[in-house]
């Protein structure tokens, strides 16, 4: 997919009144309010607040913040990001491209040469290239993947970028991640899946964060986006777009109890999923999330595609880009997703039986939707629209949610969101 971005004339006034010093206090030992969604149940979450002195770091390279981050190790922990932090760099400091990476070889018009389906068909890569591309890609995962532990907090410090980076948050519990801009997980080494959505596709290795098999996570006034390197600006080879970005936000593999709030998503193809994959039916009971006051502003799809989890989305804006356009809220397999008081708003030609797509889905709770400034029932629209095609969704998605802040109309949050969403911006 190709996304191009789109100027809403709604947030131009937000961007007046962007807070100018929050980033001043220390933010560092904050603990997620109380019931402030899925992630403050129980114990809550708390992060690094419980690290001593000498397990508070402040980290201006990618050397640092790995050091400080110590292999994902459970060690409470605060880490705080100042300037820009370019995760492509070498053990001095200086910057790695795709060309310093690729080894064995491997070279993408070989690549494109070997596996051209015209010729090799449909199988698998497999063969010298293949292996090449293989070890070169690791060599890149080497330097950007950075993994997070429980029991850690990452703030950015005024005006802190991270940049290249797959932050993982694996097997891990208790973590926090606030007021950073997180750009650019660019993958060198796409691969290719001949037998992908029946064309074929090309598959990335990362998401700017990703979460799996962990619990009590809060990501808090982040902005996360391509920038730099986005995907429009890439080519088509065999006959798909070679997209080098892959989810800005993905939480799966068992994940659960995560609030996701106050931040940006930014020109971006597949935004978020929720549960990966239809037969992991060891989510049930799992992946419980909270999705509020977030700007996705030209996010084609996946914002979010939901399974299995109940999912409350409320008091979140879109700003829907015009060309290529696929979905923002995916109902999946088992999913309950609970959506409240969302505004959308497009310039273009999209209807309201857009805004939703459904796999094997079978509910969805909306209400106090607004769209280009007016009421609308997404659910009979959908069902209306697409009866052809889909399953009717019912209303009844099993479950209320009852950890959440102060709901507020679609309206008032639109303006919020608008003024406040996003690294730099805390109150």
């Amino acid at each position: 997919m190709r996304v191009r971005q789109i100027v809403a004339t709604a947030g131009v006034l937000g961007l007046l009144c962007i807070p100018a010093h929050a980033e001043d206090r220390d933010i560092s030992r904050d603990p997620l309010p109380a019931n402030d969604g899925w992630a403050a149940e129980g114990a809550g979450t708390t992060g690094g607040a419980a690290a001593d002195d000498a397990h508070v770091f402040t980290v201006t390279d990618r050397a640092e913040l790995a050091a400080a981050l110590d292999g994902g190790s459970a060690t409470p922990k605060i880490i705080k990001v100042a300037g820009t932090i370019d995760a492509n760099t070498d053990a001095d400091g200086d910057h790695l491209d795709c060309a310093d990476y690729s080894t064995d070889g491997y070279s993408l018009k070989k690549y494109l040469a070997a596996y051209d389906p015209r010729t090799w068909g449909s199988a698998r890569p497999s063969g010298p290239q293949e292996e090449a591309r293989q070890a070169s890609a690791a060599r890149q995962a080497e330097r950007v993947t950075l993994p997070v532990g429980s029991n850690t907090t990452i703030v950015g410090l005024r005006g802190a970028v991270l940049k290249g980076a797959n932050l993982q948050v694996k097997n891990a519990s208790n973590v926090i991640i606030r007021n950073l801009d997180l750009r650019d997980a660019y993958d060198c080494f796409p691969v290719w899946q001949p037998n992908t959505g029946g064309l074929g596709d090309w598959k990335t290795a990362y998401d700017t964060i990703w979460l799996t098999g962990s619990h009590h996570v809060w990501v808090d006034h982040v902005t996360l986006s391509d920038k730099g390197h986005p995907d429009e600006k890439e080519p088509t080879h065999f006959g798909r777009n070679y997209l080098r970005h892959d989810g800005l936000l993905d939480i799966t593999g068992g994940s659960d109890l995560v609030t996701v709030s106050w931040s940006r998503f930014l020109s971006h193809d597949k935004a978020m999923l929720i549960g990966n994959s239809d037969s992991a039916t060891a989510d049930r009971g799992k992946l419980r999330v909270t999705l509020h006051h977030n700007e996705f502003d030209s996010v084609v799809q996946r914002a979010p595609r939901v399974r299995f989890g109940q999912v409350h989305v409320y008091n979140n804006r879109y700003v829907v880009p015009t060309d290529d356009y696929r979905y923002s809220l995916g109902v999946s397999t088992e999913s309950g997703l609970y959506a409240q008081n969302n505004a959308f708003t497009t310039l273009g030609r999209i209807e309201v039986a857009d805004l939703v797509k459904s796999w094997n889905g079978t509910a969805l709770h909306d209400e106090g939707t607004l769209f280009n400034g007016f009421p609308v029932d997404l659910l009979p629209i959908h069902n209306a629209y697409n009866s052809g095609s889909e399953r009717d969704l019912t209303a009844d998605v099993g479950w209320t949610p009852t950890l959440h802040t102060k709901i507020d109309s679609a309206e008032a949050a639109d303006r919020e969101v608008a003024r406040g969403a996003g690294a730099g911006r805390l109150p």
